[in-house]
């Protein structure tokens, strides 16, 4: 760990800062230091240009000032500092928004505050922290998918047509869409329910949701 880290807290709960400031100062030896705290996003430009840090710990739910989300303001006004969001649980949507937005990983916040001594210590060491089941959902994400048996024996038409279905367009609506006649949509999508293998309009559709196709 390099020695007189600079770390600033932007996070409205008074008592959870107090506590991650000794608890930084005790994990580190000392040798990292909050610096500066704020509760406002609207403050966070002139608090980061005082203090000039190394590691931001945030909040990534406080209200912005404006449509900026918290973090990217942070990075805009210290771009050499590592942020690292803070956030009361691990949901996955708003996690990924943060890490977009140029955090570089996320701790969870505790009522034990204990329970963030070893992945702070990772964060100021410099290592991206990111919560077990929340990287586990990252890497599900990102893990290349099988296509839906279904896709697979479906053309373009079958599957404009197979849309047109879902979004609850009637007969004479995909005939004047397609420009052909209503008993030539009929006879598309009767063949289009023998290849799905289904006896409906309604089964096609909730088939097609299933499949990812709409």
């Amino acid at each position: 760990m390099q020695n007189g880290i600079r770390v600033v807290v932007v996070d409205g709960r008074a008592a959870f800062v107090r506590a991650l400031e000794g608890l930084i100062s005790e994990i580190s030896g000392g040798r990292a230091t909050v610096v500066a705290t704020t509760s406002e996003v609207g403050k966070v430009a002139s608090v980061m240009r005082a203090a000039v840090p190394d590691l931001v710990l945030i909040d990534p739910m406080l209200p912005p000032p404006g449509s900026r989300h918290p973090v990217a303001l942070v990075q805009e006004s210290a771009p050499q500092a590592r942020i690292v969001a803070v956030a009361d649980d691990t949901d996955h949507a708003m996690a990924v928004e943060a890490l977009h937005a140029g955090a570089a990983g996320l701790l969870r916040r505790s009522v034990d505050i204990s329970e963030l001594r070893q992945p702070l210590l990772a964060a100021l060491e410099g290592w991206a922290v990111v919560p077990p089941a929340l990287l586990t959902a990252l890497l599900e994400q990102a893990r290349p998918r099988q296509p839906h048996p279904v896709a697979t024996h479906l053309d373009d038409d079958d599957r404009r047509l197979l849309q047109m279905i879902a979004g609850g367009s009637s007969t004479s609506d995909i005939a004047g869409l397609l420009h052909v006649s209503e008993r030539t949509v009929k006879r598309l999508t009767a063949s289009l329910l023998r290849k799905l293998k289904v006896a409906s309009r309604t089964e096609a559709a909730a088939l097609a949701g299933s499949a990812g196709l709409i």
